[in-house]
C-alpha cells in the first residue's frame, strides 16, 4: 500500500503484510520452528489486502481511493467491500470480465470512435504517460444503490497509442461528479506501487532480507520502508512546489440505446463531427458550424461553444476555416446515434 506525499510531489510505502502458503500454514512445526503466531493461518492475498485497507482507515491517514491490479479487480468479493465501506476504486479487470453479463471488451469493442480521448495518466521513468482512454456510465444496480445513489459505476479502457492491439480493462466506483480525467488520474497511480517497489529495493535494500523468523522479516521490511519513507520526503523537498499536473480536460456524454451506458466522447472530435460540409453554385467548398444548440428527446440544451456563429457566406476561399476551438465544457450534451 502506497501514500501520496502532497501529489504529485512524491509517494512512499505505508503497509506490508507476509503472505504464507497453504504449505507453510499446514505445517504448524515449521511455522513455529519459524515463530510464526499461533493464530496466523492461510489467507488469500484478497483477504491481506483487505486488512491493509481495513487499518488504513482506522489510521489518521485520509484514504479516498483504491487502486489495484486485475488479480484483486476481478474479485467482486473485494470490490463489494470496498463500496460497503465507502470507498471509491478503479480497479483493472481481464478482459473477460462480465458487465450485466457481456464481457467487457465485447462492449468496449462497440465505443464510437468518438469515445475514445488521448488522456494524460501521470509520470514514469520515461516521461509522461499519455494513453487512449475510453469510458462508460454504467446503469445502478437498483438492489445496491438505492432510488437516490450516490456513487457511479463505470467501465474504462486505455489503448496503448504506438501498439492499439494491447488495451487495458478497468472497473470504477466513483462519486457522482467524477469526469473521466479522474478515474485516468486514480488509475495511473497504481503505478506508483511499483515505482516504489523498484527505488526500496534499489536504494533501501527491501528485498535484501537473509532472515529465518516471521519477526525478522517483518523488522527488515519495516526498516526499509521508513527509509523509503525518509528519502521519498527529502526528494520532495528538493522538488519545485506547485509543479503543474495532467491534463484534465471534461467529456461531452453519449447515450447508446442498445446498452444503457454513457460513453464519454472526445469534445474536440464531436466539434469535428458536427461541422459539415456544402458546396455553393459554383462549386466552391465552405463550412457550416454546428448549431447553437443540441436537442435530445425533444429538450434543448445551450451549446457548449457559445452563442450561434453566423454561417460563412458563399464564394469564399476554397480553404477550409478551421472550427473555433471548445471554450467551455461545463455542459453534458447527450446524443443519439
Amino acid at each position: 500500500m502506497t501514500k501520496d506525499i502532497g501529489a504529485p510531489r512524491g509517494h512512499r510505502l505505508v503497509d506490508r503484510e507476509l503472505y504464507l502458503p497453504k504449505s507453510w500454514t499446514e505445517d504448524r512445526e515449521r511455522c513455529r520452528a519459524a515463530r510464526v503466531p499461533d493464530d496466523r493461518f492461510f489467507a488469500t492475498k484478497g483477504e491481506l489486502a483487505r486488512a491493509i485497507i481495513l487499518r488504513a482507515l482506522a489510521s489518521p491517514l485520509p484514504i479516498g481511493w483504491v487502486t489495484a491490479d486485475s488479480a484483486y479487480g476481478q474479485d467482486s468479493h473485494f470490490r463489494r467491500f470496498l463500496e460497503d465501506h465507502q470507498i471509491f476504486y478503479v480497479v483493472t479487470v481481464p478482459k473477460s470480465q462480465q458487465v450485466h453479463g457481456p464481457r467487457i471488451d465485447h462492449l468496449i469493442g462497440q465505443a464510437p470512435p468518438e469515445a475514445w480521448q488521448r488522456l494524460y495518466a501521470g509520470s514514469g521513468a520515461k516521461g509522461e504517460r499519455f494513453y487512449d482512454w475510453a469510458a462508460a456510465r454504467l446503469p445502478a444496480v437498483w438492489g445496491f444503490d438505492g432510488d437516490e445513489p450516490t456513487r457511479q459505476h463505470w467501465m474504462l479502457a486505455r489503448r496503448s497509442i504506438a501498439k492499439p492491439d494491447e488495451i487495458a480493462y478497468y472497473l470504477a466506483s466513483a462519486p457522482l461528479e467524477a469526469t473521466v480525467a479522474d478515474l485516468v488520474r486514480i488509475a495511473g497511480c497504481r503505478w506508483k506501487v511499483e515505482e516504489c517497489f523498484q527505488s526500496a529495493k534499489n536504494e533501501c535494500g527491501l528485498d535484501q532480507y537473509e532472515v529465518r523468523r516471521y519477526v525478522g522479516w517483518y523488522r527488515h521490511i519495516t526498516l526499509a520502508m521508513l527509509a523509503h519513507a525518509f528519502l521519498a520526503v527529502l526528494a520532495s523537498q528538493e522538488r519545485e512546489k506547485g509543479a503543474q499536473g495532467g491534463i484534465h480536460p471534461t467529456s461531452w456524454t453519449s447515450h447508446r440505446p442498445r446498452f444503457d451506458v454513457c460513453w464519454q466522447l472526445d469534445p474536440a472530435t464531436v466539434l469535428r463531427s458536427t461541422t459539415t460540409r456544402w458546396r455553393g453554385p459554383t462549386g466552391v467548398a465552405d463550412t457550416k458550424h454546428a448549431p447553437a444548440a443540441a436537442t435530445t428527446h425533444g429538450v434543448v440544451k445551450p451549446s457548449c461553444d457559445g452563442p450561434a456563429k453566423p454561417v460563412p457566406p458563399p464564394f469564399q476561399p476554397a480553404t477550409l476555416p478551421t472550427p473555433k476551438p471548445l471554450t467551455s465544457t461545463n455542459e453534458e450534451v447527450r446524443l443519439e446515434y
